[in-house]
């Protein structure tokens, strides 16, 4: 009889997990490349937000283009959310350049973590502070990248510009090899940490890692406030003993507003409870935190995650 009954049990709780499954809320995240961050740190979220929402979502991570990409997928409804650059969802939502139209029907769901301003010099090329670029040799990122972008809208508070300094527009990896064999005085990176390029350059030769701090961060900062004042830190990089002051991007969760606010409340609440399981899956996972869940973020927060982020104090 005993048996029986645990096989009866058993059944039904097999019959109850799997009701669960099909009653979920069957959600696409729209992540980047394969190669990129964006795709196993959404693989890792979504497999958390599956596992730990009590049968409430079911999450598919789909590789895709990433940023600009992502915008005009969740504006379409062809994702229900997605990971983007918060400097894109800006441009994308206020119809600004590259993007021709207002996706106006995006909004945040949270804060992931941050992607630092690496202004990184040649010790020989004396280079000690951004205005020392002049006359220089400096990769800016490939060209219409959203890195070049970043440097274009630093470099004016500067006094710098693509007439008195030489840009060349290079990818990251190029940037890394032309730096290592003396053709660049100095490069900028938006990306996140420790990134391998600049590890594998500090390994090979002394480097200076330029701050960018003080007035002239304020100033930025009050232009373009999707950029954030913050440090890298200490030991990231071989040589570099403190934190380097300087500006970040946000990578962010956006979805459409159309998704329902009692989903994005239970995606939002789940993420933020579970955030130690999300960094067992993925090391980025470790730099979310409910602190600064809002940090960078300039377009409207879907209800439903405002209401969790309110609820924690996270959102006034």
């Amino acid at each position: 009889m005993k048996k029986i009954f645990s096989l009866i049990l058993a059944g039904a709780l097999i019959l109850a997990a799997a009701t669960a499954f099909a009653d979920a809320k069957r959600l696409t995240l729209a992540t980047g490349g394969t190669s990129g961050v964006y795709f196993p740190l959404g693989g890792a979220i979504g497999q958390v937000l599956t596992t730990k929402s009590n049968g409430a979502l079911s999450i598919t991570a789909q590789a895709t283009g990433a940023s600009g990409e992502n915008m005009r997928l969740v504006e379409a409804g062809d994702v229900d959310f997605a990971i983007v650059q918060n400097d894109v969802a800006d441009a994308a939502f206020n119809g600004k350049a590259p993007f021709r139209t207002k996706l106006g029907d995006v909004r945040a769901i949270a804060r992931l973590y941050p992607e630092y301003l690496h202004v990184v010099a040649s010790k020989d090329s004396g280079v000690t502070k951004l205005e020392d670029f002049k006359g220089k040799k400096v990769s800016v990122g490939a060209r219409g990248s959203g890195n070049e972008v970043n440097c274009r809208q630093l470099f004016g508070f500067y006094g710098l510009n693509y007439k008195n300094l030489e840009p060349i527009f290079l990818p990251y990896g190029e940037t890394a090899d032309q730096f290592k064999d003396r053709q660049l005085d100095g490069f900028v990176f938006t990306i996140g940490t420790p990134n391998p390029a600049i590890q594998d350059i500090t390994t090979a030769q002394e480097v200076v890692f330029v701050p960018l701090d003080g007035a002239k961060a304020d100033e930025i900062v009050a232009r373009f406030p999707y950029l954030v004042k913050d440090a890298i830190p200490a030991k990231t990089y071989k040589g570099q003993e403190k934190d380097v002051p300087t500006l970040s991007v946000q990578a962010i969760l956006v979805a459409n507003k159309n998704m329902p606010d009692d989903v994005a409340y239970t995606l939002t609440k789940t993420l933020f409870e579970n955030l130690d399981d999300v960094a067992k899956a993925h090391n980025k996972g470790a730099e979310i935190s409910l602190q600064h869940a809002v940090d960078g973020v300039t377009i409207p927060f879907h209800p439903g995650a405002a209401k969790y982020l309110k609820e924690k104090g996270a959102l006034k």
